[in-house]
């Protein structure tokens, strides 16, 4: 399986990632049964995958725990990457990045997870009440601390912040991204980036690129929807946030249809392949140190997704994939 490297700290990850966070929040929950999750995650590593991405606030704190299960067993198998910086409330999220909450959330994290060490640790979002130096700075001190061994910025998107008129979709991550790197270096950057959102290629990638800093795409199926399993009108549960999403109504669905069409056309050349295989084929094709992280409930589609990195597209897939008409439906 290939290998990619995670920014300074130079740690290894393989080429596809498994994103945890479906197996506890934001999706449909009678489907969040623990152990085929755990089964899930086992596969996965398995078949080649070592980073395991998930959350504190995933649950809140459940996702957390579930790793924790299979770290308990197989932590040298394992490259263990969570988040800072959010609280779930009954009906809200607050961003909190007073240093020591951050250290008290830190150790709460390493109990959940079973392990001594964190791999990669991610401040999900800045507090606007705490400057970004001083969050960042308390993070810092865990790796110097042997807690972390290593830092990212999860980016502020299109669906958390919209931008001003005119202004650059990553505005205020690359600002963020400029500010810190003075105080301690970036490791990984994670934000959502996929054939349906490709906003991420124009500043914040070649940014990450020109540092040697990773890039952890989010969302690389675009919710499922690229992988072409998911039927326009046929509705989701209340709780999933798909359910309230732009781009899922049926109309918007039924409009995309010609994104999945094309990877199902460029998976047909390439025999067994999927439409799901593609897409993460395409963001892999995007530069060695882009790292997509799916996110996966079953050992089914974790294991189709981690046999993408197998998958080479051609010069003509590329362009093919260049040429799908732009998403429709607002991220507002």
């Amino acid at each position: 399986m290939e290998r990619r490297t995670l920014g300074a700290a130079a740690l290894e990850v393989g080429a596809i990632g498994l994103g945890c966070m479906p197996m506890s929040w934001a999706y449909t929950t009678s489907e969040q049964i623990g152990e085929n999750s755990l089964r899930t995650i086992h596969a996965a590593l398995d078949h080649g995958a070592t980073l395991l991405d998930t959350a504190d606030m995933y649950g809140p704190f459940t996702n957390e725990l579930l790793i924790g299960r299979v770290l308990r067993e197989r932590r040298p198998d394992a490259f263990v990457s969570t988040k800072v910086g959010l609280l779930v409330g009954e009906q809200h999220i607050v961003a909190n990045g007073r240093p020591s909450y951050v250290r008290r959330a830190c150790d709460a994290s390493l109990r959940r997870l079973q392990t001594d060490v964190i791999d990669l640790y991610q401040l999900h979002r800045a507090d606007p009440e705490v400057p970004i130096e001083e969050t960042w700075g308390a993070m810092a001190e865990l790796v110097t601390a042997g807690k972390v061994r290593s830092l990212g910025l999860c980016a502020v998107g299109a669906r958390a912040l919209r931008r001003s008129a005119g202004a650059p979709i990553h505005e205020t991550t690359l600002r963020q991204l400029q500010r810190i790197q003075q105080i301690f270096p970036v490791s990984a950057v994670q934000a959502e980036l996929s054939v349906w959102s490709p906003e991420a290629l124009t500043g914040l990638l070649p940014w990450c690129e020109a540092r040697g800093v990773g890039f952890l795409a989010a969302m690389p199926l675009g919710n499922g929807f690229l992988s072409g399993t998911l039927t326009p009108g046929s509705g989701f549960e209340p709780d999933d946030v798909r359910a309230r999403h732009p781009r899922f109504t049926a109309e918007m669905m039924a409009a995309n249809q010609p994104i999945v069409a094309g990877l199902r056309r460029i998976a047909q050349r390439h025999g067994e392949a999927t439409p799901a295989q593609v897409a993460l084929a395409w963001l892999l094709a995007q530069g060695r140190h882009v790292i997509p992280v799916p996110g996966a409930k079953k050992q089914r589609w974790a294991v189709e997704n981690i046999k993408a990195a197998r998958l080479p597209l051609t010069a003509k897939d590329l362009q093919e994939i260049r040429a799908l008409p732009p998403a429709q439906g607002s991220w507002e």
